[in-house]
């Protein structure tokens, strides 16, 4: 397998490009990725200099580009972190890039895909795309879930989903989706809610909750998300839906509490903030599709608890890390800050958690 990774250097990428190249002696890998605040290629340090991996910057929106590196590395198989992924910046900072992101670029890559004949195209996308569920329903979503997306972010990854509907049905485009619950583990940008939390505590600062911090989700190890996606480049089915989640609900608030625990905090370093514009309440993933491949989480319900001190270990042991990111991105940091002052919605940029 000849696999291009677009958005490899981000969190959920570049945890799968380090899975496979462990994986597979007989793999070739081409990290193609543009980047931006969320890119970092520190956390592709680990096989910087294994031979059959290649790192390429670009943006998925240069067709030209990505036609280019799949003829010259022979590429087989794509598949696609290549995201802006942050809710409140959709909000707060402006949609467009978003769109120009999820949904045009993944349009691009659909081209690309079809006019170089690859063998299979997996775009991956979140659980966000259909919506929110009521807090006191026991209702998941599954593959048939109608799309209804109640922010710019998760509209601009749905736009992307139905063009890969489109081009499956319409050009026979070899495309599998996913749509998969939060992901949490190392290499996470700081601003999404554990690092973020975990960050604050080790400044002994609070941590902001958002609204009553009742709103649930569904976490997932990266690695077991990193897992799934391997099953379904070499057994998903074309044109197919698959979601993935490890049956692992937990509110805001739950995470809170659990942070603070393995950190050493009571509940006085909570702070709770204004909730955000279209918060969705509940998100919960009915996964038998992909389970009926093979696949099952590492750290399901049971282990979430060992999978969250693990994770809160790694950041306590890579500050470096998060401080030469943040050293990094400033520059972008400031700019989204100057974009919220002149927004109608104002929020500081210190308390946005994911």
């Amino acid at each position: 397998m000849k696999l291009l990774v677009t958005g490899g250097a981000g969190f959920i990428g570049s945890n799968f490009v380090s899975y496979m190249m462990k994986t597979y002696s007989d793999l070739s890998l081409v990290v193609y990725d543009k980047l931006t605040y969320a890119g970092n290629l520190a956390n592709l340090e680990d096989v910087k200099d294994d031979p059959r991996y290649t790192f390429v910057q670009g943006d998925i929106v240069d067709l030209d580009h990505l036609n280019q590196v799949m003829a010259e590395y022979g590429i087989t198989h794509v598949i696609n972190f290549a995201a802006e992924t942050h809710v409140d910046r959709s909000i707060h900072g402006g949609a467009k890039e978003f769109i120009l992101t999820n949904t045009l670029g993944t349009q691009m890559i659909l081209d690309a895909v079809r006019k170089n004949s690859i063998e299979k195209f997996v775009n991956v996308s979140t659980d966000e795309v259909y919506g929110s569920l009521e807090l006191d329903s026991n209702k998941e979503f599954t593959e048939d879930t109608p799309i209804m997306p109640n922010m710019p972010y998760a509209a601009a990854k749905a736009g992307g989903d139905l063009m890969c509907h489109a081009y499956f049905v319409t050009h026979n485009v070899p495309v599998v989706v996913t749509h998969c619950s939060n992901n949490y583990g190392p290499y996470q940008f700081p601003e999404k809610l554990i690092p973020f939390f975990v960050f604050k505590l080790m400044k002994n600062e609070k941590v902001p909750i958002y609204g009553d911090g009742k709103n649930i989700r569904d976490w997932i190890h990266v690695h077991d998300h990193a897992k799934a996606l391997d099953v379904l480049l070499h057994k998903g089915v074309s044109g197919e839906v698959y979601n993935i989640g490890a049956d692992n609900e937990r509110s805001n608030l739950n995470i809170t509490h659990m942070i603070l625990d393995i950190m050493g905090f009571g509940t006085e370093q909570i702070e709770y903030v204004t909730d955000r514009p279209g918060h969705d309440r509940r998100y919960a993933i009915n996964a038998s599709k992909i389970r009926s491949l093979g696949w099952t989480p590492e750290y399901g319900p049971k282990q979430f608890h060992k999978g969250l001190e693990q994770t809160v270990q790694w950041y306590k042991d890579n500050t470096n890390w998060v401080e030469d990111l943040w050293n990094k991105k400033k520059n972008e940091m400031n700019a989204f800050q100057e974009k919220i002052e002149h927004s109608d919605t104002k929020m500081d940029v210190s308390k946005r958690i994911d």
